[in-house]
């Protein structure tokens, strides 16, 4: 009897440590290996190359822009935008940005500030009527240190069965209707939050008196000339528009589209589309513009002083390091990174459609080696 037990251990073990190598090894993301006396050409030459690799190992489906003083070193889709593999990904392709949008909202806010409607230290209750959390500032919204409990997908989803589809108004409705208790006072800590930006597209709706969609586009987006880049959810006119990336799972190569629910109609935490060629531009506009002063741009860098004397790194809509800024964003398919180096004058940005399980070593494994 032993001897039977032990053998069908054996069996499980052996099965145990093939599918650990099946796993391991399907999970596995190929090695960058550059030289370290290799020129920038050379460089960039590699990584496209290893690109090309994650692409046909089914590690990667997305776009790049490796960027230098404002020139694109590397602009480049790999990998398709649909779900039938018809439609190769470019550099002028529209991915779903997720929270890397959370850095376009803030934008946003500032613009209304250059334009006089409203300052980062205003009451968001003064321009959100009946939203009980009376002592948060729009200041705190953007530094993720506001203390109003991050609910509105919790709550959009106990009231399913009322909304057909969930805007910012819906979703500011039932966060004043719950009431629920502030998780902290504001400034008090760090806590990331996406109904803190869903709370600042509203307040552009609410200033601006236009839609979220409808601000971005006029105000920002059109007069910096990034064409391929938009708000678009399930509020927009449009089922689709041109260029637009779908959002994707990708299984061993084995494509199937995702659908947007519900939740997608509001915007602010996410909702923006960009091109890699457009990131280049928005690379550019942190440095310099013609929208917003040096002095208003600025604020988006600083980094907080908490109430107990700590600083936080959460600027608006960026993590702040001692060299530059990134920020990172997931969903649906969209898994997304954005990092600059205002000291190096660089930027990285990695956009994949595909429900992308490797991007965090991607990541890592490109800042390590490029």
């Amino acid at each position: 009897m032993k001897a039977v037990i032990f053998t069908l251990l054996g069996i499980v073990a052996l099965i145990g440590s093939f599918f650990a190598w099946f796993f391991m090894g399907y999970l596995k993301v190929p090695e960058l290996i550059i030289p370290t006396d290799a020129s920038e050409k050379e460089k960039i030459e590699l990584v496209d190359s290893w690109f090309e690799e994650l692409q046909e190992k089914n590690k990667f489906n997305g776009v790049v822009l490796l960027a230098k003083e404002g020139e694109a070193l590397l602009a480049k889709g790999y990998g398709y935008a649909d779900a039938k593999k018809e439609n190769p990904l470019t550099e002028r392709s529209s991915l779903r940005l997720a929270s890397v949008s959370k850095q376009f909202t803030a934008a946003g806010i500032l613009l209304l500030k250059e334009q006089g409607k409203l300052t980062v230290d205003d009451l968001v209750a003064d321009h959100l009527t009946g939203l009980p959390y009376e002592k948060v500032k729009i200041r705190h919204l953007l530094n993720q240190t506001s203390g109003i409990p991050d609910l509105y997908m919790d709550l959009a989803e106990e009231h399913a069965e009322e909304i057909t589809l969930l805007t910012n108004e819906i979703a500011l409705r039932l966060l004043i209707e719950e009431n629920a208790e502030a998780v902290a006072s504001p400034n008090e800590k760090y806590e990331y939050s996406n109904t803190n930006y869903i709370l600042l597209a509203r307040i552009i709706e609410v200033v601006s008196g236009r839609s979220f969609e409808a601000f971005m586009k006029e105000e920002l987006f059109e007069p910096l000339g990034m064409e391929n880049t938009r708000v678009w959810n399930l509020l927009s006119e449009e089922e689709s528009f041109p260029g637009q990336a779908e959002d994707i799972r990708n299984f061993d190569g084995k494509f199937s589209k995702l659908t947007p629910s519900f939740l997608d109609g509001v915007a602010g935490d996410g909702a923006v589309f960009t091109s890699a060629m457009d990131m280049l531009i928005w690379d550019g506009f942190w440095y310099e513009n013609e929208l917003i002063s040096q002095e208003n741009l600025q604020e988006a860098f600083k980094e907080p002083t908490l109430l107990n004397g700590e600083t936080s790194h959460y600027g608006f809509g960026w993590m702040i390091t001692h060299t530059g800024m990134w920020h990172n964003g997931g969903w649906l398919g969209a898994r997304t990174y954005i990092s600059r180096n205002t000291e190096e004058k660089t930027a990285m940005v990695i956009l994949d459609n595909s429900s992308n399980v490797h991007l965090d070593e991607i990541i890592a494994m490109l800042r390590k080696s490029y």
